[in-house]
């Protein structure tokens, strides 16, 4: 669960309309400079500010991963200043690119970036005033009854009902059958799971009333060939020995269908020990899992040769004349305001990245100074082509496969150096779109740029600092904390980002993937990747004007790039949603769509985040469960989680000196 921008959004305007009112207006002068803690009524644009410094933290850090995986995965702590610096660094890189980037993915009409739509329309429901028809209701009345409603309702799945996050419906036919449970279950290929938690809906993919209806339909295609159809053929033909492990599992496994041990193959230093290794056997991992990382290749490669074919007009105009080839009408009015300097972001980016090579090289990374420039390098080379995707589907591609690849190929068997170079690599393009998300939303509600630049670093730094303090205080309070034994808290997340250690930094991409791997051929997606957009293109190109123009091969390819740890339940679920909203009523209600779509989806949001706050703190946090009941037990179909034959995954027995095994 993720307490959003959203929330901060709702709860800061009666907060900000409370102290409009009851703090002192007289002014105050500290050396000179003047100032009053209250300059008047609270306005959209002060709203907007506090929204925006909110939204810089709204999220974990992805650097906390690391954090984790090396205290609880790899048994290392690095310390308070080490992570501090890291989360920092890894956050700020990206500010740096995004100011450089804003003529070609903020200033033009065309980057409308859609996510902002929904944020837009709630700042319009708080601050303005409609002219109605008789009986008609008021944006703010519809968000008031949708929100209440929200966290009225999300006690049921949070808390009373939680199997409802999942109802495995034709798994009900007959729980024990093992093919039926893989295909039918939650934590299978969930076909026909449905789900009535919109938290679970939206955890992975955002809301579905946001994303355009043509940019669901790629990922709706993209989701059924993939996990419906590539994926069932490749396990129950038994390709790469796939019957033996479940058929979608983020967790690594022995030839022999045993959790791999990853720490019996480490040195103390946690390093790979080859001899170890050889004794221990090879990894092997899901079919689905596996798969995944193939059309990850393949949606790398599809990002450049799109980006050539459908952009490269557009870029090199931007390129030519920034300013003037722009006719977004907030671009123009926003020439009131004096800009932020280019230089002031270049040197953000130039200390960020001088702070990040010195807290890899004063602290035990792993990673050389040259891989702190090539991460950073291939951040700024991609994040181009992925905010134009961004900018336009609300789709972001991830760079966490490619990084991954090419680290794990230059410093194999450094499980924390690949971890440390992909998050440079990765998170600094991500949090350069969301920077860059964030100057469009300042745009369109016409806030002076300086003032944005300010609270965009202000808020990072504050976030990153309780980031870190958070992530502290759960590792040191709750016990047995991000695996089974710890539920709820079993961090699906770090357990992904721990097995993509192991895979690209500790096994190593020359092992895992290399001509003698079973995994091998999933390199010749690089290639497909590659070549995939053109037959799309010639074909639009020849009939213009249809749905072939809507075809977009990078959000198609990388539509399953967060399975797992997302399931195909959520996919599904949300793109039934994505239907209903995005296709029927905008087609059919119109009115109604344009009116309340956006405000409907800022409720729902914001009374999920509300709820779930409640009943964290209230009741979670104090130990106080619901009875237990039918209810209450989140999955009724355990065999999703068993291999073709029915075994569930265990730890391997470990070897006695009188010859017996453990168990």
């Amino acid at each position: 669960m993720v307490v959003g921008a959203l929330a901060v959004q709702l709860l800061s305007y009666p907060v900000g309309q409370f102290m409009a009112r009851v703090l002192p207006t007289r002014r105050h002068n500290l050396c000179g400079f003047q100032f009053t803690l209250n300059p008047g009524p609270f306005n959209v644009k002060e709203h907007v500010l506090v929204t925006i410094m909110a939204n810089c933290g709204a999220g974990t850090a992805y650097a906390v991963d690391i954090i984790v995986i090396q205290r609880v995965f790899y048994k290392q702590n690095f310390g308070f200043i080490a992570n501090l610096l890291l989360i920092l660094t890894t956050q700020l890189v990206g500010y740096g690119m995004a100011g450089i980037l804003r003529r070609y993915l903020v200033y033009p009409a065309a980057m409308i970036w859609p996510s902002n739509l929904v944020t837009v329309a709630l700042f319009n429901t708080l601050h303005t005033r409609e002219h109605l028809a008789p009986g008609q209701w008021t944006r703010q009345r519809f968000f008031a009854v949708c929100a209440i409603g929200s966290f009225l309702y999300y006690w049921i799945p949070a808390y009373i009902f939680p199997a409802i996050t999942a109802l495995t419906l034709l798994c009900y036919i007959n729980p024990s059958n093992v093919v039926l449970a893989q295909v039918t279950g939650s934590q299978g290929l969930g076909i026909g799971v449905l789900s009535l938690d919109w938290n679970t809906i939206t955890a992975f993919l955002g809301s579905p009333l946001i994303t355009p209806w043509w940019a669901q339909m790629n990922i709706m295609t993209g989701f059924v060939l993939i996990a419906w159809v590539m994926v069932p053929i490749a396990y129950y033909t038994n390709i790469w020995n796939a019957k033996q492990y479940p058929i979608l599992t983020s967790k690594l496994f022995t030839t022999d269908g045993y959790y791999y041990d990853t720490l019996s193959i480490l040195t103390p230093t946690k390093n790979l020990d080859e001899g170890m290794y050889s004794a221990y056997g090879p990894l092997r991992i899901a079919t689905f899992f596996a798969i995944s990382y193939g059309i990850g290749f393949a949606g790398l490669t599809a990002i450049m040769t799109h980006t050539f074919l459908y952009h490269r007009k557009q870029i090199w105009a931007q390129w030519k004349d920034a300013r003037g080839a722009s006719q977004d009408i907030h671009y123009k009015l926003m020439q009131a305001y004096k800009e932020v300097p280019e230089w002031w972001y270049l040197s953000l980016f130039t200390v960020m990245v001088i702070l990040a090579i010195v807290t890899c090289e004063v602290w035990d990374y792993g990673l050389p100074w040259w891989c702190v420039l090539l991460a950073v390098g291939i951040s700024a080379v991609f994040s181009l082509p992925i905010g134009l995707i961004q900018a336009v589907t609300n789709q972001q591609p991830g760079l966490n496969i490619l990084t991954e690849f090419v680290i794990g190929y230059i410093l194999p068997g450094r499980p924390i150096a690949n971890v440390t170079f992909k998050t440079y690599g990765y998170i600094s393009m991500s949090h350069a779109m969301s920077f860059l998300g964030d100057l469009k939303l300042g745009q369109y509600m016409k806030i002076p740029p300086k003032a944005m630049f300010m609270t965009q670093l202000i808020g990072t730094c504050i976030a990153g600092v309780i980031n870190l303090i958070t992530a502290n205080w759960l590792l040191s309070t709750r016990p047995n904390i991000c695996t089974q034994e710890g539920y709820p808290w079993t961090c699906p997340g770090a357990n992904v980002f721990f097995s993509a250690s192991v895979i690209w930094g500790v096994i190593a991409p020359a092992r895992m993937f290399g001509p003698h791997s079973i995994y091998h051929p999933l390199m010749y997606f690089f290639v497909f990747g590659l070549f995939i957009p053109i037959p799309f293109y010639l074909i639009a190109k020849c009939w213009p004007g249809t749905f072939l123009d809507k075809i977009h091969t990078p959000v198609l390819l990388t539509s399953t790039g967060m399975m797992p740890p997302a399931r195909p339940y959520q996919y599904a679920n949300w793109l039934v949603i994505g239907f209903v909203f995005q296709y029927c009523i905008k087609r059919f209600r119109a009115e109604w769509y344009n009116r309340f779509n956006y405000v409907l989806s800022a409720a729902l949001d914001s009374g999920v985040a509300m709820a779930a706050l409640v009943i964290f703190f209230t009741l979670q946090m104090q130990g106080v469960d619901f009875p237990s009941w039918w209810g209450t037990h989140m999955n009724s179909c355990p065999l999703d989680k068993a291999n073709f034959y029915g075994q569930i995954p265990m730890n391997k027995p470990k070897a006695l000196p009188n010859g017996q095994t453990s168990p």
